[in-house]
């Protein structure tokens, strides 16, 4: 273990990984505890962040979502980053890291395009090479994504095997990572993958926890009843979660996608319905059939269409410190109709499904939602339904 970089939470976690890649692991894990450790460094990304990201982003008290779910509920607003999601955190810190570390060329793999829209950003704003790895069916669903990322300059590269989504685009990364190791720096955007990356992406995250404890503290004089988040491989809910693991009253929910209904098998719910395996490195909670192969996964929201989880989250789950749910496809297209008509905010597909099971499931006084990126890019998808 790199003292100061968490390589398991319980039995999750790990590098199972090509032995090519274990010094690149190695030595960024090294060069996240340097950073952190340096006051340069922290400064340069904290001015980034309030500069160029627009941090702190505001907790929004919500009234008439409010109403509708008969308690008060607030929304963390991370669609009001600058790229419109919490990946820009993850994104900046690790291009910033990587041009500590020498490393020159930037991939990174996308789902709903989010996270490859704040990798191609960071690498605008520093003059880096960038190829974003991203499924051919998710190129479909995000196209305007898409065309943002090589607009910023970004390499899009399509990878047209298997569901051509999420797991296919991760698997052509890393692939690229083994073969271009020496100069190439790969910004994972979740908290997956094979350690030190799950405690990395927390820890850029986890400003999102830390300034909502805050700001809910000075809002409200106490700490919510319930802290909720979509949960695909888990980034956001993660940093939220980061920031409220200690207070043992705060209830924290993660939800993930039910797609088409848990018993259909079309479904992104590894933390609810899946078993322990390995997936992209990192032991962790995926969907797995007998024999041990990973399952195809399904959800409207591309970011949320995955077939596995942060291993930290699969901890959480199993010493009941955080619990899981699943809200399906329909489920999660009405919430993101409802709350643009109550509030003037289109969310993303992927916070639709938690706003979905807060409206729908009572408990507490007090509410925070993590509204995780903007639904722009989910317009077409949603439009297409009707």
């Amino acid at each position: 273990m790199t003292v100061g970089v968490e390589e398991r939470f319980g039995p999750y976690g790990g590098r199972y990984v090509p032995e090519t890649l274990i010094p690149a692991l190695d030595e960024l894990a090294r060069a996240w505890v340097e950073a952190k450790a340096d006051p340069g460094y922290r400064a340069e990304l904290e001015g980034l962040a309030r500069d160029y990201v627009g941090r702190p982003t505001p907790l929004y008290l919500a009234e008439r979502l409010s109403e509708a779910a008969g308690r008060t509920t607030y929304l963390k607003r991370e669609d009001l980053n600058h790229t419109g999601s919490h990946k820009i955190n993850n994104a900046v810190g690790q291009v910033l890291l990587a041009r500590r570390m020498g490393k020159r060329r930037i991939i990174a793999e996308t789902g709903a395009g989010q996270h490859g829209v704040a990798t191609a950003t960071a690498c605008a704003l520093f003059d880096t090479e960038c190829v974003v790895y991203m499924g051919t069916e998710d190129m479909r669903r995000q196209k305007p994504n898409v065309e943002r990322m090589r607009l910023l300059g970004a390499e899009v590269s399509g990878v047209d095997a298997g569901a051509r989504t999420l797991k296919e685009a991760v698997s052509a990364a890393i692939r690229d990572w083994v073969a271009n190791v020496g100069d190439t720096h790969y910004v994972i955007g979740s908290a997956v993958g094979p350690a030190p990356y799950p405690a990395l992406v927390r820890d850029l995250q986890r400003t999102i926890g830390d300034e909502t404890r805050a700001q809910v503290l000075e809002a409200e004089g106490r700490l919510p009843d319930r802290v909720l988040a979509c949960v695909g491989g888990g980034s956001n809910s993660i940093g939220m979660f980061a920031g409220f693991t200690a207070d043992e009253g705060v209830e924290l929910i993660g939800v993930e996608a039910a797609g088409e209904g848990l018993e259909s098998g079309r479904h992104s719910a590894p933390l609810t319905t899946g078993a322990r395996g390995i997936l992209h490195g990192a032991l962790s909670a995926v969907l797995q059939d007998d024999e041990g192969q990973i399952l195809e996964a399904h959800s409207i929201s591309a970011g949320l269409d995955y077939p596995g989880s942060g291993p930290e989250h699969a901890f959480l789950r199993d010493t009941r410190r955080a619990r899981y749910v699943a809200v399906e496809d329909s489920e999660a297209v009405a919430a993101f109709k409802r709350l643009s008509v109550l509030e003037g905010i289109i969310p993303a597909l992927e916070p639709a499904h938690a706003i979905a099971w807060a409206l729908a499931n009572p408990g507490g006084e007090l509410d925070v939602i993590t509204l995780s990126g903007r639904g722009d890019k989910d317009l077409a998808e949603v439009l297409g339904l009707e």
